[in-house]
């Protein structure tokens, strides 16, 4: 996996994909029968450019989110940070992870995104019941 397009046609080989624009990917992640979990992949350029594949999910609309817990959640995460983004003009909290491309094969990259699938839909579930174990 050293640019995007790899990324697309691994990615295409494996789910349907709702989104498929340039530097943008989207698809539904399979967690159960009845759970679905969104995910964006998106190429990224840094200052040096560099590039990295940012891997995200939505979790949850910003609004009535603790920023203390999410700072906190951020610090004890070993994959996966939280941010904002927008969704349909509103601010939208994703769970992401930015990985260099020199480092992802396609086992690393399913294992991603399954991981931040899983831990996504989790998160959300707890966001939509209002839960405080964010």
């Amino acid at each position: 996996m050293r640019h995007f397009e790899a990324v697309r046609s691994h990615i295409g080989s494996l789910h349907e994909l709702r989104q498929n624009d340039p530097y943008l990917i989207s698809f539904d992640l399979k967690l159960s029968p009845d759970r679905y979990q969104g995910v964006y992949l998106a190429e990224l350029e840094d200052e040096a450019g560099l590039r990295y594949l940012r891997i995200s999910t939505p979790i949850g609309p910003l609004a009535g989110t603790d920023p203390i817990r999410c700072l906190r959640f951020n610090w004890q995460q070993r994959t996966g940070f939280l941010a904002v983004a927008d969704l349909d003009g509103s601010p939208y909290l994703h769970l992401c992870e930015n990985r260099p491309y020199e480092f992802l094969d396609r086992a690393e990259l399913q294992r991603v995104v399954r991981e931040l699938g899983v831990l996504g839909d989790q998160l959300e579930r707890i966001i939509a019941v209002g839960g405080d174990s964010l």
